[in-house]
């Protein structure tokens, strides 16, 4: 039977001590979010911080804890729907467990899936990146906002950005200081002069620059640029324009892929070379509407080009 209720459901996931239950305890206490509306909170993990549950009961929040995967399930929701009739739900998810098992498909129907929220511990991210990256890479490809807590004036926050980027597009990414680093969120310098008559790229700065245009493209707009890249000439461009670009490795070689951007030969500066041709390009970035994009974003305008040589590390790392 259909229902006009909508039960708004956050979802927040993140490796063990990433800051999950500190961020949902001051959620909570703020009265710009939580007025005294009947919430669940579901349980997969219990880490060193914990909740008040005997206090929280008094503001209508009320527990549930699961300590399986198994037993999350359309079964387990619609009891406590009808149990709690509740008018939030937050599920702080066990970061171990792949994410397939919570979607809107599982819920009962009245409840919605609002908001994912992913948590990254700056001080541990290096390792776990290295040795854990497929589980981060499902938690930061299905989130709607990524939170690095902890960072100190050593985070490198535009390396993490890109690492969140790559993945999702969309999602809003945010730190949060440690204690003691005020000064920790300022923001990062580029490796390369932004306000340079030509912006010159080195090929280890490709993967930064082309991140920070797709991300920023007003901030480009109208500067001139320089660097290497491989060509791409894509099958209806009939000579007018090609995508300049770099191969990308993230995680393993089945993780390569090419990105470029693409650049337009305007009247009397022609450029003529076979796929896979390593060339230097020199263009100015235009922000443009393009399908692609889905809006507007970054678009090369050729100013000269010529051949260049292949780079002794041809792949780009993020």
């Amino acid at each position: 039977m259909a229902t006009n209720r909508e039960v708004p459901v956050y979802l927040f996931t993140g490796l063990l001590e990433s800051g999950k239950t500190s961020f949902i305890r001051d959620t909570l206490n703020d009265r710009g979010f939580h007025k005294g509306e009947k919430t669940v909170i579901v349980l997969c993990e219990e880490g060193i911080e914990e909740f008040d549950e005997a206090e929280l009961a008094k503001k209508n929040i009320f527990f549930e804890k699961v300590e399986e995967k198994e037993n999350i399930n359309p079964k387990f929701f619609r009891k406590c729907e009808e149990f709690y009739k509740p008018e939030r739900v937050m599920i702080e998810y066990n970061g171990m467990w792949e994410l397939d098992a919570v979607n809107d498909e599982v819920f009962p129907e009245e409840w919605v899936l609002a908001q994912v929220i992913s948590f990254v511990d700056a001080t541990t991210f290096d390792m776990y990146w290295a040795n854990m990256r497929s589980i981060m890479i499902a938690q930061l490809s299905r989130s709607d906002m990524v939170i690095m807590n902890r960072c100190t004036d050593k985070t490198k926050r535009s390396d993490f950005r890109r690492c969140v980027k790559l993945f999702n597009k969309k999602a809003q990414v945010g730190y949060e200081a440690a204690e003691g680093y005020e000064d920790a969120l300022k923001e990062e310098e580029l490796p390369f002069d932004i306000n340079a008559d030509v912006i010159e790229i080195e090929d280890d700065d490709y993967g930064i620059w082309y991140m920070d245009a797709m991300e920023n493209p007003k901030k480009y707009d109208g500067k001139t640029v320089k660097f290497n890249a491989l060509v791409y000439n894509p099958p209806k461009s009939s000579g007018n324009s090609f995508v300049p670009g770099r191969f990308t490795m993230t995680c393993c070689a089945d993780d390569i892929a090419f990105m470029g951007m693409l650049c337009k030969c305007v009247k009397g500066v022609e450029a003529h070379y076979q796929d896979k041709e390593w060339i230097t390009v020199t263009a100015k970035i235009k922000r443009e509407f393009l399908r692609e994009y889905r809006g507007k974003g970054p678009v090369l305008y050729l100013i000269s080009s010529s051949k260049a040589e292949k780079p002794e590390d041809d792949l780009v790392y993020f």
